[in-house]
């Protein structure tokens, strides 16, 4: 995909291309003296089961978990049991959705994903067994066991403040102005690798599409020590501010702040690395475009962009993902994709998607993040709380 640009900002678009990454890398060699050392403080490798690649999760880790007939019980008795309090969908709880016996077994679930390898898959929910309210119930009360701290996803709905709590992941562009469309999630493109913004990112896969969409996870850290072994220099230049474009209707507003984090181990906290970022924050989507008034990318920020995509891309596993199935995944230590995917008439791809915070294990955040993760979870009131049953476009451009 070809975007243009304004003058002065460089040909870097949604979609990477890997040609060009390799002839920028290759000029930038030849004709730049570039630092052979790390930043001060960071370490040459990082170690521990949240850095793995592709055959070592594999031989270590089973990643599924499968419902067992005496969990689907238990699930179907917790929404029963939720239906007859009367309660409204902000008010699901551990509490209002009781899973006694399950319960271990998602507390075991954020544990891992917060210290263990990252992610883990919930298989066997048949959702055709149920309502599409029904299914959002139990996608939200089994969720509140394994993060029981909802983020919101919109600040408006159906055009009043609100809090919307739940997305829909579909393919909207063929029913809406390409103008309104905000990113790739309501297309039916390949999403590169990225973050979102909330700890956890929780996903349940309603339906499958015809072909395509699989779903791929990448170590931060592997990925990192990657590049630390082979382009110092890159590291250095992820570790410094870039300017995010907020999309705002102003056209000049953006914010400065790294992508890359390191933080080392404290009292309370173990060694830990972060990847936050967007790539549409940085290059545009579509007719999304990036503001001509900020800032442009330099060259070393192109290349460290790809080098982060086409690494994880090439250090990636992919997730047999579908129908029933729900996926956790840790937005802190996680690089996730989409592969592209096409639609019938009969199948069409639709995911639900929720942004998690469990308080027992929540990691901490540099202050440059605090803004990014306050605009989720400051302030999430269950009067203001909704929870869409139905796929829309998000209300702005301006990114949550």
């Amino acid at each position: 995909m070809t975007i243009p640009y304004p003058d002065g900002h460089l040909d870097i678009g949604y979609m990477p291309d890997y040609d060009q990454y390799l002839a920028r890398g290759k000029r930038r060699q030849e004709t730049e003296k570039l630092d052979n050392h790390l930043p001060k403080g960071f370490p040459s490798r990082l170690s521990g089961s949240l850095v793995w690649d592709p055959r070592t999760v594999v031989s270590s880790y089973e990643w599924n978990y499968h419902l067992t007939a005496d969990d689907l019980d238990e699930i179907n008795n917790a929404l029963q049991h939720f239906k007859s309090l009367g309660k409204a969908m902000g008010e699901c709880s551990a509490d209002t959705f009781p899973l006694p016996k399950l319960h271990a077994v998602l507390r075991e679930i954020s544990n891992e994903v917060h210290n263990g390898y990252g992610f883990k898959v919930i298989r066997g929910l048949p959702v055709d067994n149920y309502t599409r309210e029904e299914n959002v119930i139990i996608y939200t009360g089994l969720s509140s066991h394994v993060a029981p701290i909802r983020g919101r996803q919109d600040n408006k709905w159906q055009g009043r403040p609100a809090d919307v709590l739940v997305a829909h992941v579909k393919d909207l562009s063929q029913s809406c102005n390409s103008k309104d469309i905000p990113g790739p999630v309501v297309t039916a493109d390949k999403q590169v690798f990225h973050t979102d913004a909330g700890d956890v990112i929780a996903l349940l896969c309603l339906n499958e599409g015809e072909s395509g969409g699989e779903s791929y996870l990448a170590s931060t850290c592997h990925v990192y020590n990657v590049l630390a072994a082979t382009r110092p220099d890159l590291i250095k230049t992820l570790s410094e501010p870039w300017p995010f474009d907020d999309f705002a209707a102003t056209g000049d507003v953006y914010k400065l702040r790294p992508l890359l984090y390191y933080q080392p181990a404290t009292e309370t906290d173990p060694e830990r690395l972060i990847i936050q970022y967007s790539r549409r924050n940085l290059t545009g989507y579509l007719d999304c475009k990036r503001s001509a008034n900020i800032p442009p990318l330099t060259d070393a920020q192109a290349e460290a962009l790809d080098a982060v995509h086409f690494t994880a891309e090439k250090h990636a596993i992919s997730l047999d993902f579908h129908k029933g199935d729900i996926q956790f995944a840790n937005n802190l230590s996680i690089l996730h994709a989409r592969g592209s995917f096409k639609d019938s008439s009969e199948k069409q791809r639709h995911l639900l998607r929720l942004w998690l915070r469990d308080p027992e294990y929540e990691w901490t955040k540099a202050k440059e993040l605090k803004e990014r993760f306050d605009r989720v979870y400051a302030g999430v009131t269950v009067e203001s709380s909704v929870f869409p049953l139905e796929a829309t476009i998000r209300s702005s451009n301006v990114a949550t």
